[in-house]
């Protein structure tokens, strides 16, 4: 194997917690060492895999050095938390590069960082009335997880005009129907699950085009612009070209779902949520733009927190982003004309908005979904995704367009 690869792999490795799921790096436990072999046995998602060791493999200790001994060194014992990439070659696992996991790994951790007790934290659709710091639960106002019916209604409508539209966005019963997820690095994770698991439902309308817009790194405040010349013109161009990719044109989405956050909060509550709010009503009103077609937006805050190692996202601010969704949909349900969707009150200026799957639970203690997160649903930052929390968040999301009242129209197969 190319020095060059090598040396990339060292530094991500070394590198930010951010990248390691963006990079294949994945995170496990040792469980059996054979030196003599040159072989390493992982348990990877509760299941041992066998590795093999050469010459080139990069063993590294928790800074960065290498294992002098290799695979004799003795921290290299059963239960030693590892992260590692590998590649499969004539029918077998080679590790590229392996490295002791301490907790700290990367610029985006911090030695003093502290995490949160999250123990009084209860999920949005479990408060009912009850307050946090003055506000009130619930998805929608007057803590209850239901629509108002008037947006419910409003939502059926919309959802039963949705049709096959086709590249100029003209009614086609041969065209197609885009759904586009949106978002950061974690949405991308999990979207891509759900729209594999999705693709290959039998039950999905099979005019409906899933594509993920997703890309990591982008924040709110990085794409709610298109036109800033920097992140948000990148961003976008890159969604145009995965469109494109699918066959399909800009003027042919016509839902999208938004899961989004800001990296580093520090500003307490309530002020990142409505620095979240704010940054997530930009980026509805120039999907709109964007968009000439696009009708319905569900939105989701973001998954448990309380495993995060670094300060990019933890709790109580991954709890606090589903205040940022509830506040936002309910500026549209007071009828604030900068996010009307109803072209029988005035000028357009967003689509109807509603919640999507909710997506937060308190760790391993189930939601009112049943949803819930073990630590191994997350990679080694504690923030990103394993592969089986991939797979897990996926399919809830896929329960809920299937089941949803506003999405069953144009989602589920007629």
């Amino acid at each position: 194997m190319p020095r060059r690869t090598l040396a990339v792999v060292g530094c991500l490795l070394l590198g930010s917690a951010s990248l390691w799921a963006q990079t294949g790096i994945q995170r496990a436990k040792v469980k059996k060492v054979d030196a003599g072999q040159g072989v390493l046995i992982l348990t990877v998602d509760g299941k041992d895999q066998e590795f093999g060791v050469s010459a080139d493999t990069r063993l590294m200790a928790g800074d960065g050095k290498a294992l002098a001994d290799g695979l004799k060194d003795s921290r290299l014992k059963e239960g030693t938390a590892v992260m590692f990439k590998a590649v499969s070659k004539d029918g077998k696992n080679l590790l590229i590069g392996l490295r002791l996991f301490d907790g700290d790994a990367g610029k985006g951790a911090k030695k003093d960082f502290v995490k949160k007790d999250t123990a009084k934290l209860k999920p949005l659709t479990a408060m009912g009335g009850a307050e946090y710091h003055g506000f009130k639960g619930g998805l929608y106002p007057d803590g209850k997880n239901e629509r108002p019916a008037a947006h419910e209604k409003a939502g059926l409508a919309l959802a039963q005009s949705v049709q096959p539209l086709d590249g100029a966005g003209k009614p086609d019963p041969q065209g197609k129907i885009v759904l586009l997820g949106v978002g950061m690095s974690n949405t991308t994770q999990v979207f891509s699950a759900f729209k594999q698991q999705a693709d290959a439902d039998k039950d999905r309308n099979p005019k409906l085009v899933i594509v993920d817009g997703a890309q990591g790194g982008m924040t709110a405040s990085r794409i709610m612009n298109p036109a800033d010349n920097a992140s948000g013109t990148k961003y976008w161009s890159e969604v145009e070209r995965r469109l494109k990719m699918a066959g399909v044109t800009h003027d042919q989405v016509q839902v999208a779902w938004i899961k989004q956050a800001e990296a580093g909060p520090s500003q307490g509550f309530p002020g990142y949520a409505k620095i979240l709010q704010s940054n997530l009503t930009k980026l509805v009103q120039a999907m709109h733009a964007r968009f000439p077609n696009l009708k319905m937006v569900y939105l989701s805050g973001r998954t448990y927190g309380g495993y995060a190692r670094s300060g990019l996202n933890p709790e109580p601010y991954a709890f606090e982003s589903g205040y940022s969704v509830k506040w936002l949909i309910e500026e549209q349900l007071k009828g604030e004309p900068a996010l009307n969707f109803d072209s029988a009150k005035g000028n357009v200026s967003a689509p109807w908005l509603s919640w999507g799957p909710y997506l937060w639970a308190n760790g391993t203690t189930k939601n009112a979904d049943g949803l819930f997160y073990e630590e191994t649903d997350f990679a080694a930052d504690g923030t990103h995704h394993s592969p089986s929390g991939r797979q897990k968040v996926g399919a809830f999301i896929l329960t809920f367009f299937k089941t949803d009242s506003t999405s069953r129209p144009w989602f589920l197969a007629r």
